[in-house]
């Protein structure tokens, strides 16, 4: 279990799971089928008199990220991974806890100096923030964010591939909320403008933090309720109507978008027996 938190706790142990990066890649041991990021005591571990960000506890060990400068070397044994080729490959909750970190240290890296007046910015003493001296403007932690659709037209699923996908794969539709929008209007939006359709009956389905580099996506399942597929050119490569029996290749299975086309053929099936 991962409880989050601001105010490191004291002292600091030998056993702290240490989140290190270099601009989006994390520092990790990764050999004989196992990748880990390193403890305090290791090889890799934060100096405890160095800068760092408390992020939380996890599983009996206090969770700590920092960054390092674009050249940095990795010590011997170990290497920096892209944060995405991670996916799969860290334990689960660790690569939670990753996330989390990596958008603590980039927001506080693109926020030492205050976007209003000019001044340089200090941590808050007592919350995730940092305040400008000058002006008393407060910069919390950017997020973005992003809804899914899944729309179903009977028991068949509306699959579509993005020209950035691997190739192959196919996924339901997805788009950042603009402002002034409901979760509910930037769904119909994005559907109508990549694949030209209109839906109804939207249901909620769940939410996955997605720190690319600052979003949390929230996914839905909708009903197919008019028009014909027109594909928006510069978005979308492909998309189809899929039977649940033909389906093509689909996104890992961590993916809060895997789980939303999982959980969707289930509930279809099912009354097929």
């Amino acid at each position: 279990m991962f409880i989050p938190g601001h105010l490191s706790p004291d002292p600091l142990a030998d056993d702290d799971l240490c989140f290190v990066f270099r601009n989006n890649a994390l520092l990790v041991f990764a050999a004989e089928g196992e990748t880990r990021v390193p403890v305090r005591s290791e090889p890799g571990g934060l100096d405890p008199s160095g800068p760092q960000h408390y992020v939380g506890h996890l599983a009996g060990r206090h969770c700590y990220a920092a960054a390092v400068g674009a050249e940095a070397p990795p010590p011997e044994g170990m290497e920096w991974r892209d944060l995405r080729a991670l996916f799969g490959r860290l334990d689960d909750m660790v690569f939670g806890v990753a996330g989390r970190a990596v958008q603590i240290v980039q927001w506080d890296l693109t926020h030492r100096y205050c976007g209003r007046c000019g001044t340089a910015t200090e941590p808050h003493a007592s919350e995730r923030s940092r305040v400008c001296p000058g002006c008393g403007l407060v910069h919390y932690p950017r997020l973005a964010p992003a809804v899914m659709a899944l729309v179903r037209r009977g028991d068949e699923l509306l699959l579509a591939r993005s020209p950035h996908f691997p190739e192959g794969m196919f996924s339901a539709l997805a788009g950042f909320v603009e402002p002034g929008e409901s979760l509910e209007q930037t769904l119909a939006r994005e559907v109508r403008e990549e694949v030209g359709i209109e839906i109804a009956n939207v249901r909620y389905f769940g939410s996955q933090p997605w720190p690319f580099p600052h979003s949390l996506m929230i996914a839905f399942v909708a009903d197919y309720a008019g028009g014909e597929l027109a594909l928006q050119a510069d978005e979308i490569e492909a998309a189809d109507w899929f039977a649940i029996d033909r389906l093509p290749r689909l996104p890992h299975r961590i993916s809060i978008a895997r789980r939303l086309i999982d959980a969707t053929v289930n509930e279809i099936a099912a009354p097929r027996g």
